[in-house]
């Protein structure tokens, strides 16, 4: 029940009762009514916002396109990794990989080519997030691509650096006898005196003079292509190809220990040093030949001589002295 309001009247002395207008009641009303109307409104807004009002298959779409979107967001960061690990690995192989095996780089535009032609995605378009999906399809068409590319790439390079191993094998490195069997190094690579004629002469090789007997080995890997007498001058000597341009020659020998056609290894036992031929005195006469000519075999012995032992062999080879051959 609503209160009753009163209000002394001193005219009369009494008390009277305070009637409420009619326009006030209806502005009240009208204020009621707006702001129901307005908290109504507000109410329906955070209805509509919120799950309370969705049925159970909006609840379950809502589920999945959340779980979409989390889904792209991880591949997006895979994809990145992908790339950036991509990248590292082209990089070293160009810089790094190609250049030591004397290979020409991959150009960039070849790693980063397109898809020309027909639209590769056009089953694709039409969809509420077909951009999307069109961008990371040729994210990942690009990274096979470029897998693709890099993995051919590294297929070249194993074949070059197995290339490069048969290449430093073959090549004659090591001194055909070792130091400790040696007299002397008796002559080297020049203009020399002939043992018999005393004639300045060119000597086409290098003369180890040892004992007769001592082992004489292979300097590189390769084939015997000669083991005989039948070469004037060089009495009993040997031939080994090497392959890659690179013939060795080892004469004057007592005895073989190879015959023709047996495959050898660097630092194998092919002979024993002899006096055969036209030889002064027991020594092994040794030569390199590089596509059919005759080149300085003191270049070669990088892989059996340190620094001190490599600069007295030069200081001995340089001299102009007799030969023994």
């Amino acid at each position: 029940m609503s209160k009753v309001k009163y209000y002394y009247d001193p005219d009369t002395l009494s008390y009277r009762k305070i009637e409420p207008k009619k326009s006030k009641k209806y502005r009240n009303l009208f204020f009621f009514l707006v702001g129901s109307a307005l908290f109504g409104l507000l109410g329906l807004i955070v209805l509509l916002n919120t799950n309370w009002l969705n049925t159970p298959k909006e609840l379950s779409l809502d589920r999945e396109v959340r779980n979409y979107e989390l889904q792209y967001e991880i591949l997006t960061r895979k994809m990145n990794q992908m790339e950036q690990v991509l990248a590292n690995i082209e990089d070293r192989d160009n810089n790094i990989y190609r250049l030591y095996f004397e290979a020409n780089p991959i150009p960039e535009e070849q790693r980063r080519a397109g898809f020309g032609g027909v639209n590769r995605y056009n089953s694709l378009e039409g969809f509420n997030n077909s951009e999307i999906i069109i961008n990371a399809t040729q994210r990942l068409d690009i990274i096979q691509k470029q897998m693709v590319i890099q993995s051919k790439s590294l297929d070249e390079i194993a074949k070059l650096a197995e290339e490069k191993e048969k290449l430093l094998a073959a090549i004659p490195a090591i001194q055909p006898v070792r130091n400790e069997d040696l007299t002397r190094m008796a002559s080297g690579y020049g203009w020399r005196s002939d043992p018999f004629t005393k004639a300045r002469k060119m000597h086409w090789g290098m003369d180890f003079t040892a004992p007769r007997g001592v082992p004489i080995y292979a300097t590189g890997d390769g084939t015997v292509k000669r083991a005989d007498n039948r070469s004037s001058g060089y009495g009993k000597h040997i031939r080994i190809d090497h392959g890659y341009g690179y013939m060795s020659l080892y004469a004057h020998l007592s005895k073989y220990n190879v015959s023709k056609g047996q495959k050898v290894k660097r630092g194998d036992l092919i002979g024993f040093v002899g006096n055969t031929g036209r030889s002064e005195a027991p020594h092994l006469h040794y030569e390199v030949f590089k596509d059919e000519e005759r080149i300085n075999p003191i270049n070669f012995y990088y892989g059996s001589l340190t620094a001190e032992e490599f600069e007295n062999m030069l200081k001995f080879a340089n001299q102009e002295n007799q030969s023994l051959d």
